[in-house]
């Protein structure tokens, strides 16, 4: 039954995980955009081929995005400690978060980069763009549109990923599910915070796809 301290107990986990899943997605994002950009940039097809960095980046980066995330949170237990000063929480479970989700960025910004028309790409480099104004005037303009599909699509993962974090203490609904629901049988209260969860993906989904119709010229173009 629904009281005034579950009410406050659900309210503190839709916060913390709303802090968990934004706070990770934005970490995520500064660490995988630019390595996106290398990844696509340094490829067989970018516009400054490069095998060598190519490899030991795109390495690194099938590495961490093989390992589940639970496995990954228990294995990097000692370095969240160092960051942080502690395992248990909803900052605590932000390094991990960041750690599983900036691979999956890369690929899905090297992802979204590559579809972008090469004849643009090859017209500023006629006009003599050098690297930077190619990456920051033409490859992100054009593809911003898969960008922010693409974002939408990892902030719903992260979420999926913090619920897991309350297995070892995280916080969050995920932990209010594990430890109400699970642990103490309390099926009225899963079942709350499922629904909670699935809310949150969904007006995050929702945002994500507005955003991204709003933003591509050919469908303004049609309008």
């Amino acid at each position: 039954m629904l009281n005034s301290k579950l009410l406050q107990l659900l309210m503190t986990g839709i916060l913390e995980t709303l802090y968990m899943t934004l706070g990770s997605t934005a970490l995520a994002y500064l660490l995988g955009l630019p390595l996106g950009v290398i990844l696509y940039v340094t490829s067989a097809g970018g516009i400054r081929p490069n095998r060598t960095v190519n490899s030991v980046l795109g390495f690194i980066v099938n590495f961490l995005r093989s390992v589940p995330f639970i496995v990954l949170l228990i294995a990097i237990i000692p370095f969240t400690r160092a960051i942080v000063g502690t395992t248990i929480g909803s900052t605590a479970t932000i390094v991990p978060l960041v750690v599983a989700a900036a691979p999956f960025v890369a690929r899905m910004v090297e992802s979204s980069l590559q579809e972008v028309n090469r004849g643009v790409i090859e017209a500023a480099e006629s006009m003599g763009s050098d690297t930077l104004q190619i990456i920051l005037k033409v490859l992100i303009p054009e593809a911003k549109p898969s960008l922010v599909t693409g974002s939408a699509i990892a902030v719903t993962t992260i979420l999926g990923y913090s619920a897991m974090a309350g297995f070892v203490g995280g916080g969050g609904l995920g932990a209010i599910a594990i430890n109400y629901g699970y642990h103490r049988y309390q099926e009225d209260v899963m079942f709350i915070t499922v629904i909670l969860l699935v809310i949150i993906v969904q007006i995050f989904q929702e945002t994500g796809m507005r955003i991204s119709l709003s933003s591509d010229k050919r469908i303004s173009q049609k309008r």
